[in-house]
């Protein structure tokens, strides 16, 4: 529980540097890993950034009366899905972008061929993390299930496939264009969101309605995230975001402004973080640093 003492901006910075070290133990391999592919995926995986996922992992184990040590394999293996998704979006067969959290993407910094193995590595080091570090056997083996489920076809993958094609989708009406941008963005997006809070709170050993509850948050979260995404691409700094701006308009790719405008994209992710507040008020005084971070996400410039 987070004392009376402890603000959740501490929290959220210790859980940071406790992620970020984490990371850096977890990223080093033995000598038969060559050299510029481990020096490709610590590049990738340790790059700065808001570690938001690992990050949800922590607070839903905390929330939860769980122990933030035995919870730390798992935010660190959300990390490294994370991670692998966003070096394959970034190829030139995907996405397309060239900067990353203000630095040259993998593949610009190597090699395509060297950003699809940091993809392949990083997704099979996960795995290898969540079932050697998390105990019981039982819990490791349902939190391996859980985490590929929601980075499988069905969800991170699928929901990444539909996006490549919005840009081709006829909508009826503007109802229509949010029900498909939706139905992508909770398997792109709120997927990971979802199963990171899932992944804190099974460590936890939470109940069905711990679980739901945080289901809840975790999918209005996730969404808002997404707004938020789609109105940096068209109103967000470049110096602040890390990336080039401007690329799904460009593309004719269906987001948020394009469907309801800027002003009412802004209102929807208010609404939705309201809604991700919400849903956790079952948890009371201690899910205060989940509501910051929801709060953070609707007013976030990077």
């Amino acid at each position: 529980m987070t004392s009376p003492t402890t603000t959740s901006l501490e929290l959220s910075q210790s859980f940071r540097q406790q992620i970020d070290a984490a990371l850096e133990r977890f990223v080093v391999f033995d000598s038969d890993c060559p050299s510029t592919l481990r020096e490709a995926i610590a590049y990738s995986l340790l790059a700065p950034g808001k570690r938001l996922r690992p990050q949800l992992v922590l607070m839903a184990n905390q929330v939860c009366g769980g122990d933030i040590e035995a919870a730390l394999p798992a935010a660190v293996a959300v990390e490294m899905i994370h991670a692998y998704s966003l070096v394959h979006d970034d190829l030139p067969a995907m996405d397309d972008d060239d900067l990353r959290r203000g630095r040259p993407t993998c593949h610009n910094k190597f090699d395509e061929a060297t950003a699809i193995l940091v993809g392949d590595a990083l997704q099979a080091r996960a795995f290898e993390v969540l079932a050697t570090e998390v105990s019981p056997p039982a819990v490791a083996a349902r939190c391996c299930a859980e985490l590929a489920a929601a980075a499988g076809a069905s969800a991170l993958v699928g929901g990444q496939a539909d996006d490549l094609s919005s840009q081709f989708f006829q909508a009826r009406d503007e109802q229509h264009a949010v029900e498909q941008l939706e139905l992508i963005h909770r398997r792109k997006t709120g997927a990971l969101f979802r199963v990171s809070l899932r992944l804190g709170a099974i460590i936890a050993g939470a109940g069905e309605d711990q679980l739901a509850a945080l289901d809840a948050y975790g999918e209005n979260l996730g969404l808002a995230f997404q707004v938020t995404d789609d109105l940096l691409d068209v109103a967000g700094s470049e110096n602040n975001v890390g990336k080039r701006l401007g690329k799904d308009n460009e593309r004719g790719k269906t987001t948020y402004p394009a469907v309801l405008g800027i002003d009412n994209s802004r209102q929807r992710a208010a609404d939705l973080i309201v809604g991700a507040c919400e849903a956790i008020e079952s948890f009371g005084e201690a899910a205060a640093p989940l509501r910051d971070l929801a709060r953070f996400v609707g007013r976030r410039n990077k």
